[in-house]
């Protein structure tokens, strides 16, 4: 779909896009009888990073309303004065926003006569070496984001531990990753009793998903990744009102995220150690189900109190960041769509980031900048401990007030979390796209692009 200029041959029906200073987007038709896409921006002084992410996705929508088949556009017209970025910065930056925005979930959908919208062909006038090289990565990422938000969006109906764990297998089969699902046998060798608890209110059985890419020099620690997977929440016998559960299909978005980041990786061919863990399951009510004031042990032998059913993904996740401990890790990042209330603290424009490591604080809001996964931290401090003591356990899944929820869930990781250097990344704010940033509606597939750039080492 998208092409330097030297690689393909810009055809008849090809419509230019031009970008100039003004308020209305338009297509005008020529004096030639060609056409000319505008697209118009408040002031080109003032471009920043994140702006040319958004023109650059608006210009890929309004083409696909307007059933614009091809474009072309010179790389000139993307550059600022105001922004010095690299040519191969560029390429990777058009490619991965033009395949995010040009993404839909139409599978389910009656096709129409004419079709769905979309482009066949892209052109980029004034592409060099670099750009094009930038152009070939952003592919690669923009395709596995893509391919996150898809996994993401399939309806509960469809999507089930077993499912998730095929969906690893594929992801994995022609790629060089070793894949391992546990079972309920193997999990109950291994004494994960948070993930058995939660799952076992289900008809499908739960799965701990293991992925190894081993990229680097051998003996090098890995960057393990952990990925929610919860398929479906009901919130189990403490049920969510009806339309909570809207969306709740979405609820292993980490897990397909971590998957995904992993496929771009190895893709990438990038030279280090990785391992990926996806707890696996559905959490709903039935006469299986645990219960309110159910006490589980976990794998790390730490018991847990379960205050609330729905509060099950900081429960599965205690048991793989102890699982983690094996690899001896360079560093373990979870991802999760965890809280509400991190929704409540910062919209929908960023996940929260928690870790009490400064560096990597200021490392991951870097990288969220670069990549337009937007990251924003909020406090992990040691007197947040006490939210989350148990009376009858060791630790309550639920914190004592309704205050600070996403904060105490992240507080409970914490005590999983020793041993190894470790960021928490609450992606429920952005789980789905919202209107303004040129996405379709759906999963957003954060934060596959950060985690990319943590792998690859971009500071």
């Amino acid at each position: 779909m998208i092409a330097g200029e030297r690689a393909v041959k810009v055809m008849k029906d090809t419509v230019r896009v031009r970008i100039e200073t003004g308020a209305l987007d338009e297509v005008v038709r020529l004096a030639d009888g060609r056409h000319e896409m505008i697209i118009r921006i408040e002031d080109p002084k003032r471009m920043t990073r994140r702006g040319l992410i958004l023109l650059v996705r608006k210009i890929v929508v309004l083409a696909k309303a307007k059933r614009l088949k091809r474009l072309v556009l010179s790389t000139e017209s993307l550059r600022f004065k105001s922004l010095p970025i690299g040519n191969e910065d560029l390429g990777e930056l058009c490619a991965i926003n033009m395949l995010m925005a040009h993404h839909a979930f139409t599978e389910h959908l009656a096709k129409p006569k004419d079709g769905f919208p979309m482009i066949d062909e892209i052109v980029i006038e004034g592409a060099d070496r670099d750009f094009r090289r930038g152009l070939e990565r952003g592919i690669i990422i923009g395709i596995e984001t893509n391919a996150c938000r898809r996994l993401a969006n399939l309806p509960g109906g469809d999507m089930t531990p077993s499912v998730l764990a095929n969906e690893a297998r594929k992801v994995a089969a022609k790629l060089p990753i070793k894949v391992k699902i546990l079972g309920v046998s193997e999990m109950q060798k291994l004494r994960m009793g948070g993930v058995l608890g939660v799952g076992k209110g289900s008809a499908f059985p739960a799965k701990f998903i293991v992925m190894e890419y081993f990229g680097g020099k051998k003996g090098d620690a890995p960057i393990v990744l952990v990925g929610k997977g919860v398929t479906f929440d009901t919130g189990g016998i403490n049920l969510k009102p009806g339309d909570s559960m809207l969306g709740m299909n979405m609820d292993m978005s980490g897990g397909a995220a971590v998957i995904h980041a992993l496929a771009a990786a190895a893709r990438l061919k990038v030279k280090k150690n990785i391992v990926v863990l996806v707890p696996a399951v559905e959490n709903m009510p039935s006469g299986t189900s645990y219960r309110p004031g159910d006490i589980l042990r976990s794998m790390s032998g730490k018991t847990i109190q379960v205050d609330n059913t729905d509060a099950e993904g900081r429960i599965i996740l205690a048991d793989a960041l102890t699982y983690a401990k094996r690899y001896s890790p360079a560093l373990v990042v979870d991802v999760a769509t965890l809280t509400g209330a991190a929704l409540v603290a910062l919209g929908e424009r960023a996940s929260a980031l928690f870790t009490q490591d400064e560096d990597l604080e200021r490392r991951f809001r870097e990288l969220g900048e670069r990549s337009g996964d937007y990251v924003w931290p909020l406090p992990l401090w040691d007197e947040y401990d006490a939210e989350i003591k148990g009376t009858f356990a060791d630790f309550s899944n639920l914190g004592k007030t309704r205050w600070g929820g996403a904060i105490t869930a992240a507080a409970f990781l914490k005590q999983f979390a020793d041993g190894y250097p470790w960021v928490h990344l609450d992606i429920a704010p952005r789980m789905t796209a919202v209107e303004g940033e040129y996405l379709a509606k759906g999963a957003a597939g954060a934060p596959v692009r950060l985690l990319v750039k943590l792998l690859e080492g971009d500071k």
